[in-house]
């Protein structure tokens, strides 16, 4: 299982970014799907959870009312849609899978995105 992570970049504060995580591969369900992100001298957070065909999600509080994960099932696809960023969410945003491929269920991790959000 691959996912491939997009839509960092540069934005204002109080602007909007919308990460996607798409995962791609053979015989895999996803079975919950995260983001995480990580700044220079920080350790790792977890940003926000969900687990996949309708289930629950959950944000860590720094992000909760900011941040919203969603999931487009057709496209094995995960959005982190990012409002109201601060400079403090500025970091290297990657997404995380757990999935069952052949009857074992495993972590996958996406490569980083850097989101950056200026003063």
């Amino acid at each position: 299982v691959q996912l491939q992570a997009s839509g960092g970049g540069l934005v204002e504060a109080g602007g909007s970014l919308r990460l996607s995580c798409t995962a791609s591969g053979s015989g895999f369900t996803i079975n919950t799907m995260a983001w995480h992100r990580q700044a220079p001298g920080e350790q790792r957070e977890l940003v926000a959870t969900l687990t996949t065909g309708g289930g629950s999600t959950n944000y860590a509080d720094s992000v909760k009312g900011r941040f919203t994960i969603s999931e487009d099932n057709d496209k094995n696809t995960v959005y982190l849609q990012m409002n109201s960023l601060k400079p403090r969410d500025t970091a290297v945003y990657t997404c995380h899978a757990r999935a069952t491929r052949f009857g074992i269920r495993r972590a996958y991790w996406g490569q980083g995105t850097q989101v950056t959000v200026s003063s």
